[in-house]
């Protein structure tokens, strides 16, 4: 039997707002559907759907309230990514799991250079060679998505709102994964670059990454996608 490499089975996610008098907001309720390799799973539906919260959910940001989110991997034991502990979590994020959020979190001043090519230096000896290795790859990214040389050396943090999530793409997708996540990657891009980040999806897809994205724009969403997910379907009527 096949396994899927990634199945959500029963999941829901409910909020408690004790600033409400403890009113409990449901959120998402019996998400089931599976992801396999090679495919970009577009999830559909008006804003405060969830979305983002089931992105959240397999990343493990958010606990699910119940259920089970399994990543099948490759010479892998499955894990259950509602129930794994916070090392194993570092881990997979590190090797298995990427995730394009909306919004840039790095160390302050380091560079951008830097903040990209981070991600190959991890858990490796970090000789002058990888290093040198991971600057060049790092480097070849910040060209193909258009940040000029002049803010290589310089903290992300100073840049522009498109400039930095450039920065966030190139570091979330330098290092191939199994899954890829995004939330809204070209949220604040313009069209050029929309159209580098599509084809960088598309690559990635084609290179047999499973990939779940949330696009605010629908003709990039229809661009990457090869299958859509409504979660009209998955939210709880209250």
């Amino acid at each position: 039997m096949t396994q899927h490499l990634l199945q959500l089975s029963n999941v829901a996610k409910s909020f408690t707002l004790h600033n409400q008098n403890g009113v409990t907001l449901n959120v998402l309720e019996e998400v089931n559907f599976c992801v396999d390799a090679g495919e970009c799973v577009v999830l559909d539906g008006p804003s405060g759907m969830g979305k983002s919260t089931l992105l959240k959910l397999i990343y493990a940001n958010y606990r699910a309230t119940r259920g089970n989110i399994i990543l099948n991997r490759h010479a892998c034991p499955p894990i259950d990514l509602t129930q794994a502990k916070a090392r194993e979590l570092i881990q997979l994020r590190k090797s298995a799991i990427g995730y394009v959020s909306q919004f840039l979190r790095v160390i302050p001043r380091v560079s951008a250079l830097d903040v990209v090519a981070e991600p190959l230096t991890e858990d490796t000896d970090n000789t002058a060679a990888v290093i040198k290795h991971a600057r060049d790859q790092a480097a070849q990214w910040l060209t193909r998505l258009r940040i000029p040389e002049r803010l290589w050396d310089l903290p992300p943090a100073t840049f522009s709102g498109g400039e930095q999530q450039r920065i966030n793409i190139a570091r979330s997708m330098i290092k191939p994964r199994v899954l890829l996540l995004l939330d809204e990657p070209t949220a604040s891009l313009d069209p050029d670059n929309t159209q580098t980040v599509i084809e960088m999806i598309q690559e990635t897809v084609a290179a047999g990454t499973a990939a779940i994205g949330i696009f605010h724009d629908q003709k990039v969403g229809n661009s990457v996608a090869t299958r859509h997910i409504s979660l009209d379907t998955f939210r709880k009527q209250t």
